[in-house]
């Protein structure tokens, strides 16, 4: 266990009375339901869960990493449709705060603190996944404005979400946009039945001539990619690594409760020696990906700049061990792990998309050693 100190303890600490209070209670309604109420959201602004991720001089409670990471997990041990969500608002918060107009910060981030508006991330297109180089989305400039046509699916809080950040080609290169929900030529239609984090809310997002004001341009003209996208994914990539641990950690914690209780043979299954191998395997997972993501947390927190490449590690270590946690899971429930009576089967689940998301790991195995430097 990573050694936290007395605040982080004490937040730990309220972070899984909010899990146990209100995230696991409501965890398999929400999951069947694929759908989070807007309620909930207004629990998590009053708990200041939305703003972790912006300063507080525009309300929000500015979280250093190992506290956000630390959410993140605890999180994840409920929910991971709930932590991805706060995963994607981060992504948006992050090159918000850091390349924002004043005006921009100042009409947007009390907003998302408060809970007022809820901010989606558009980045990926039914042509375009990992490489969004190949994005489609096109926006002309016409004079004050420009003109927006294109498709983004698959994204996250689609159906509620009252701001997109949106990632276009112009002829001046990748630019981000910030568009409201009620803005004009915007079509929107729910993605469900999906495999895994069944609870996004999911949508395809047309943008149809949709008539945006240059002041809605965010990180400047051809900054859209390299400098606002690479922000909001060195952000969602920490968290969801962070959260991946939890998800691992939530497997572990119910499979040796199931172990103890579950008898085979005249005795309990944590008393089989190839349970107890299952079992061996899973504590070790947990604990090196969750020591991983502290260090990453703490070289954030410091600016090292190797937290760059530790971050890509993170990501792909804690996304793969949740998977192998979850399999392993899965195999001591036997048919049992298959039912709704237990959360595993959503756990399962839920696992595989979280390996994938912020960067399938093929991707990862491409990029970790093009920036690793050596211990």
């Amino acid at each position: 266990m990573p050694i936290y100190n007395s605040q982080q303890l004490e937040l730990r600490f309220q972070l899984e009375k909010f899990l146990s209070d209100h995230i696991k209670p409501n965890a398999a309604t929400i999951d069947e339901q694929q759908f989070i109420p807007r309620s909930f959201f207004d629990l998590l602004a009053k708990h200041h869960y939305l703003g972790v991720a912006i300063p507080q001089k525009w309300g929000g409670s500015s979280y250093n990493y190992v506290n956000l990471g630390l959410m993140h997990e605890i999180f994840g041990k409920g929910l991971s449709s709930l932590q991805n969500i706060l995963t994607v608002v981060g992504m948006v918060c992050k090159p918000l705060v850091r390349l924002g107009s004043d005006n921009q910060r100042k009409l947007w981030l009390p907003k998302i603190s408060t809970g007022e508006i809820l901010v989606s991330l558009a980045l990926t297109e039914p042509n375009a996944g990992s490489d969004l180089n190949e994005i489609e989305t096109y926006a002309e400039e016409k004079g004050n404005f420009y003109i927006l046509n294109g498709v983004k699916k698959y994204i996250t809080l689609g159906q509620i979400a009252d701001l997109f950040l949106v990632l276009s080609k112009t002829d001046n290169g990748f630019t981000t946009f910030l568009i409201e929900k009620s803005t004009p030529g915007i079509e929107i239609k729910p993605i469900k039945n999906i495999l895994s984090l069944r609870s996004n809310m999911l949508a395809e997002i047309k943008f149809n001539g949709c008539k945006i004001p240059k002041e809605q341009i965010l990180g400047g003209v051809g900054n859209g990619l390299s400098h606002v996208v690479a922000l909001a994914l060195d952000e969602g990539r920490y968290t969801t690594a962070c959260g991946c641990v939890g998800l691992a950690q939530s497997c572990l914690e119910e499979s040796r409760t199931y172990a103890s209780q579950r008898k085979q043979s005249n005795t309990t299954l944590d008393n089989h020696q190839l349970i107890l191998k299952l079992l061996t395997e899973m504590i070790v997972e947990v604990k090196a990906a969750r020591e991983v993501c502290f260090n990453t947390g703490q070289l954030r927190d410091k600016k090292d700049i190797s937290y760059i490449s530790e971050t890509l590690i993170a990501k792909y270590l804690a996304a793969k061990s949740a998977v192998r946690v979850s399999y392993r899971a899965l195999q001591i429930f036997g048919a049992a792990g298959f039912t709704k009576e237990y959360s595993i089967e959503r756990l399962y689940r839920d696992a595989k998309a979280m390996e994938v998301i912020e960067g399938t790991p093929q991707v990862y195995e491409i990029n970790i050693p093009k920036n690793y430097s050596d211990i």
